[in-house]
Formats: structure tokens, sequence, C-alpha cells
């Protein structure tokens, strides 16, 4: 019996992994269809993207080993130090040196000439942190008091991104507190609570920007600014409606010849629907789906609370990310630069996201008892005070 469960554990295991790296394998073949010529054009080297992709996967990859092997308890530890270097990063982008500004927007920090998108990363620190939190004090989750450091937490952050700005970032970090709250054991009265006012919200924010207001009325009507706000959304829906069925064909995309703005990043999907059409988009939701569905069936399987509760953090980011990823490029939702797990260009994105899936993976494994190691340091243990 206890063969046959850790031989289900390593069959799991395989299972994610190829998904994942299909994923990844997938998404370094269309940031490079979709940026080559713009790559060409802007930097000379129509490789340009595709190596930094590259790169973000083969961290990613070690990351995901990584934390396969690294106790997930640990996580729960250092929760804070873990919080505490997200907001030092998030506030770090507002400093004049290492803050990098592209399109009006400060959201990337430059360390030893690597950049780094510390919102990526906030999404999973966000994670951790409630799902720290809520499986030590569960009991205490049904009253307000007992809500209010995630709702702190997760409020500073949504501060701090919304002034980069980024609103798309910040309703995901929103999201994700709601849906980790929920699965804590939030009451139904604190549900309607916190929902009502932050739904509320999404309509101020847009008002109190000008920027925002045009994307909303170029969402309502895009062909009232055809060269303007409305431009991409309408280039995003000529893209997809050129794949029709069965698509172009790899490689020959029309749209992506500077028609289409970040067509290998945020609206890398138009460029997919466009080459391989609507059945291999879905069959590309499908994988998404798939991955998802094991997450799930990952955090049912845990062992404690804290693991449970961690793998559904991570499988909530990956599925919203993608939904609402999917909302915009088909003009469901206003345009809002969310990129698409694992296969959009960012190096940042793509490393955070296969180091989530490595901590699903511990929780796997210890779950399901199988004898192998993790890594626990010494240091990390308990030292008793007389």
């Amino acid at each position: 019996m206890e063969f046959t469960k850790r031989s289900k554990c390593r069959n799991d295991i395989i299972i994610v992994v190829c998904v994942v790296l299909a994923l990844v394998g997938f998404g370094c073949l269309m940031v490079y269809s979709a940026s080559f010529y713009s790559a060409n054009y802007h930097y000379g080297n129509k490789y340009f993207f595709l190596i930094k992709q590259l790169l973000g996967v083969v961290m990613g990859i070690f990351a995901m080993i990584f934390f396969t092997y690294f106790d997930y308890h640990l996580l729960k530890k250092y929760r804070w130090w873990i919080i505490g270097g997200t907001f030092i990063l998030l506030a770090l982008v507002f400093v004049p040196g290492l803050g990098m500004e592209s399109y009006g927007a400060k959201r990337w920090v430059s360390i030893l000439g690597f950049s780094l998108q510390p919102s990526e990363v906030a999404k999973f620190a966000l994670v951790i942190f409630t799902a720290s939190y809520m499986s030590d004090n569960h009991d205490k989750i049904k009253t307000f008091k007992g809500l209010l450091p995630v709702l702190i937490v997760g409020g500073l952050m949504c501060i701090l991104i919304m002034l980069e700005p980024s609103m798309s970032v910040t309703m995901c970090i929103a999201f994700v507190t709601l849906f980790m709250l929920i699965i804590g054991g939030m009451s139904k009265k604190h549900t309607l609570l916190f929902s009502i006012p932050a739904g509320a919200m999404v309509p101020l924010l847009v008002i109190l920007e000008p920027y925002r207001l045009k994307r909303l009325m170029a969402f309502i009507d895009p062909w009232a600014s055809p060269q303007g706000e409305g431009f991409q959304l309408i280039q995003s829906l000529y893209s997809l409606g050129d794949g029709g069925l069965f698509g172009v064909g790899l490689f020959n995309s029309r749209q992506k010849y500077l028609f289409l703005p970040f067509a290998e990043s945020d609206f890398i999907l138009s460029i997919i629907g466009e080459e391989i059409g609507f059945i291999g988009t879905t069959l590309l939701m499908v994988v998404f789906l798939f991955l998802v569905y094991r997450l799930i069936k990952i955090a049912l399987g845990a062992k404690d609370r804290f693991g449970a509760m961690l793998v559904s953090g991570i499988a909530f980011i990956i599925a919203v990310q993608t939904l609402l990823n999917i909302a915009v490029v088909t003009g469901s939702i206003p345009p809002t630069g969310l990129p698409l797990p694992f296969i959009s260009s960012g190096g940042t994105s793509v490393m955070v996201f296969m180091a989530g899936i490595g901590i699903c993976l511990n929780v796997l494994k210890q779950s399901s008892g199988e004898d192998v190691r993790v890594i626990k340091l010494k240091s990390f243990k308990k030292v008793k005070i007389k």
C-alpha cells in the first residue's frame, strides 16, 4: 500500500512537471514568433525577447527544483521575512536609480543588471503569508479582529502596486486576498462586508485616473477611437478573427508586424489565436484547466491546513490570471496589463510561477509520505533557552 502511494506520488509529480515544461516550452516558441520582427526592428536582434525568456525559464527550472525539495513549513516560519522583503522590493521601484520606468509606469527594479518585477513576487508572498496566518489562527477568522492582519497586508500591497500604477495586478492581489479569506473560513457577513466596498472602489479608481477612463470608453466602443485608446483592442480582435478555427499557421501572424502592441507579452494570446486558431487556443486552455485541476487535487490531499491553503492560493493565482488575460484579449473586460502565466514574455513572471509549482510539488511529496530528502537547515530548528 505504501509503495503504491509513493509510486502514485512520483507519477503525479511527473505529470505536473511535464505539463509545466510543455507550457513554458510553448511559451518560448510563441514569444519568439510574436516578437522576432519587433525585436529586430527595435533592438537589431530578432532573438532579443526569446533570450530573455529562456533565461527566465532556466532560472525558473532551478527555482522549481529547489522548492520541490525545500520544506514548505519553513515558509511559514519565515513568513514575516518574506512579506517584509516583498514590501521593500515594492518600495524600491520608486527609488531613483533602482526603479525602472516604462510607458509611464514604475514596475521594475534593476539589481546588478537584472530587472525584477516585484508585483509578480508579491502575489505569491501574499499567499504564503495568508496561508501561514490563517492556518495558525483558524479560530480567530470568524472575528473582524482576526481578519485584520491579512486585510492590512493585502491592503498595503494594493496601495503600493496602485501607485506604480498597475490596476490589473492590484485587482489580482485583491482577488487573491478575498479568496484566501474565504477558504480560510471567513463568515458570509464579513465576505459581503468586504466585497461590496471593494467592488465600489473599482469605478472610483477608474474615474480618478483619466487614462483608465479612456480605456473604459475604448472598451465600450473601441471604434470611437480606432487610432487611439481603442487601437490595441481592435488589433487584438483582428488577430483572433483572422485565426478562425485552425489559424494561419505557426510564425505566419500578420498582426505582430508592429500592428498589435505588446504582442509578445500581455497580448500574446491574440497571436496564439491567429496562428493556431480557435481549436489550438481551446486546447491550450484545456491544458491550463488540467494543471489547475491537478493542483486542486494536491491541495485536497495535503497533510495539513497550511499546505492545503498554500497550494489552493497558487492554483487560484494561475486560474484568475489566465481568465483575466483571456477576458482582456477578447474584449470582455477593459484592456489591462496582466501576463498569461508560463507563456507571456517576462522573466520574473515565468520564474515565480515555476517556483510556485515547486512549492506545490513539495506539499505533494510530504503528503504522500514519500521517503525523500527535503531541505531543513539546522539553523531553522527551534532552540530552547533555559
